[in-house]
């Protein structure tokens, strides 16, 4: 998290951001297209593992430091995603891949359906947090209810590993032409 950044080169070519712990390391990395929907799929996951960790810091971090710019500015960035991203993340799921994903391979509807209702629930849990999220934007707070943060974590936290197997039959079952037109559908939705 940038909250407090202080910048270390640990080995070339990589960096550490860190807040008194290594919170992210910087690694040359595989950036995903829409032409690899699966892919961009898990990249959604490891922005909202990334957003998680961060506000998992952030109670701690406001009761030593307080409310500051780069607090200010991460906080958006978490609002903007999970305002913005995850529910259209969501869409590409529902709307897309998970309908492809039946047609192959009907045994997943049951995890499908759970997963579904799970996005009502994450969707239900990121209304409720980001009330306090925007009004410590706005300085009517200083301070995050650490129970809210933990519930809406805690539902990634179980979310992801149901979904993420699915993304691996999804590459096994799913005709690469269906992924294809599945990314430019998602493209499409982002108007990308």
């Amino acid at each position: 998290m940038s909250f407090c950044l202080s910048l270390s080169h640990k080995r070339r070519g990589e960096i550490s951001f860190t807040l008194g712990i290594n919170m992210q390391q910087l690694q040359p990395q595989h950036f995903a297209t829409w032409a690899e929907p699966i892919e961009m799929l898990y990249a959604c996951h490891s922005k909202v593992k990334r957003f998680c960790k961060q506000l998992q810091i952030l109670p701690a971090y406001l009761a030593e430091h307080g409310v500051n710019q780069a607090v200010k500015n991460d906080v958006q960035q978490i609002l903007n995603y999970f305002n913005i991203s995850a529910p259209l993340h969501h869409d590409d799921e529902e709307k897309d891949f998970f309908p492809a994903l039946v047609e192959v391979y009907p045994q997943a509807q049951e995890n499908i359906d759970q997963l579904e209702s799970q996005h009502e629930t994450l969707h239900q849990s990121w209304a409720d947090l980001a009330v306090q999220l925007t009004e410590l934007l706005e300085n009517q707070r200083t301070q995050i209810d650490e129970a809210l943060i933990k519930r809406f974590v805690s539902g990634y936290d179980l979310h992801i590993p149901l979904e993420e197997p699915l993304f691996e039959l999804g590459k096994q079952y799913i005709a690469q032409e269906t992924l294809m037109e599945m990314g430019k559908i998602m493209a499409e939705r982002r108007k990308v």
